[in-house]
């Protein structure tokens, strides 16, 4: 396995699990804001809503991007604002605007971080190393669903969503890895010669 294939896998499994946390319970959270089933169907209806329309139009702009890594970093950061937004909920509405915006997260990483992990294969590997993203994908959602539930029931739903940022957090910033020339494409400031006149 190589460097990029095994950094795609880490990266991702940081919010695979941060959003594993969340996810068997979720129900109840909308219950504790005031909601029901139906605006739990609702919330969770926008987030795969605004994914896939979004996924469809930019993946078709994708592929005319070559900076993929770039793609996936801006992602990340919109996906870990809308975890920090979870924060702030207090009602069904709130919710659904989150979820909007974890969706359009989604949205721009997924086609990019496709594109990458399948362009970064190792020649005559491509259904081990597949299975090793569907493996970790199962397994930390695993992890992450019994920890999630055992941190909302000793500590509540706030410090589950701080934890949930801060995991967020980690994966955005081994993401950076992906991409060392976003730091070398930034504009360098030009040194200002003193002392001589016009």
């Amino acid at each position: 396995m190589n460097k990029i294939i095994r950094m795609l896998l880490l990266t991702d499994a940081c919010f695979i699990f941060a959003a594993g946390l969340f996810g068997p319970i979720y129900a109840i959270f909308v219950a504790n804001i005031g909601g029901d089933l139906l605006d739990a169907g609702w919330a969770w209806g926008a987030f795969m809503l605004a994914a896939g329309v979004v996924v469809y139009v930019l993946s078709r702009w994708e592929n005319r991007f070559k900076h993929y890594e770039q793609l996936i970093i801006g992602g990340y950061a919109v996906r870990s604002l809308a975890i920090f937004g979870y924060l702030f909920v207090s009602n069904p509405l709130s919710l659904i605007v989150v979820q909007v915006v974890l969706g359009l997260g989604e949205a721009f990483t997924l086609p990019a971080y496709d594109a990458l992990f399948t362009r970064s294969i190792d020649k005559g590997q491509e259904a081990s190393q597949w299975g090793d993203w569907e493996a970790m994908d199962y397994i930390v959602t695993a992890f992450s669903a019994i920890i999630g539930g055992a941190i909302a029931t000793a500590f509540g739903f706030k410090i589950l969503f701080i934890s949930m940022f801060g995991v967020s957090l980690v994966g955005l910033m081994l993401s950076i890895r992906l991409a060392p020339q976003i730091l070398g494409r930034l504009p360098r400031p030009v040194p200002v010669e003193s002392g001589k006149e016009k």
